[in-house]
């Protein structure tokens, strides 16, 4: 896929905060998530385009999400550099809480290449939502992750796996994003 000066790379919620929970953390539908991840951001490096760090935050929670406890922090092998944007949310997507937008249009980006974690909740969204504001979107579903939802009363459990494939199929059917891979969008082979 080409890039163009007029293009950003947002990463998600890749953040220490989801290594705390072991359990979920292990249980990942897409262990490469972080390989590829790193992948999307050493070609954004490479070609010029901007990389945009987004960390979720729960100011007063007390769990993992709440900066007091140290884990609302970019995951220290994705080597986000000084130079790079960096936001924190307190909304699900990336938009409602930030001036990520003001930054983007400011910087004269039309295109956004999401990935990140939670790919049906915070990178979904935030697809949408740029989509919504008239921004291109690029999906690179392989370079996102979630984790299964158990069962909950007569609602049956739902995979990390089939939630990723919903994602997909909802952003591309409904025109929201293009949904694409690592390999495609950088040409790398190697993590994907």
């Amino acid at each position: 896929m080409t890039t163009s000066p007029d293009t950003a790379l947002l990463v998600i919620d890749a953040q220490e905060s989801f290594r705390q929970r072991a359990d979920d953390w292990a249980a990942t539908a897409n262990p490469a998530v972080l390989d590829n991840i790193a992948l999307l951001v050493a070609h954004a490096r490479e070609v010029g385009d901007p990389v945009v760090w987004v960390t979720h935050s729960e100011p007063g929670t007390g769990g993992v999400f709440d900066p007091a406890n140290g884990f609302v922090r970019v995951i220290e092998e994705l080597e986000p550099r000084d130079s790079e944007d960096a936001l924190t949310k307190t909304t699900v997507n990336a938009f409602g809480s930030t001036d990520l937008e003001e930054r983007l249009r400011r910087a004269g980006i039309r295109r956004v290449v999401v990935c990140g974690i939670r790919t049906e909740q915070c990178c979904e969204t935030t697809a949408r939502i740029a989509a919504d504001l008239g921004f291109e979107v690029e999906f690179v579903t392989d370079a996102t992750t979630t984790s299964a939802i158990p069962a909950h009363g007569a609602l049956a459990a739902v995979s990390g796996e089939d939630l990723m494939r919903r994602t997909e199929s909802i952003l591309s059917a409904r025109g929201f994003a293009t949904v694409t891979t690592t390999r495609e969008r950088t040409g790398a082979t190697a993590g994907v």
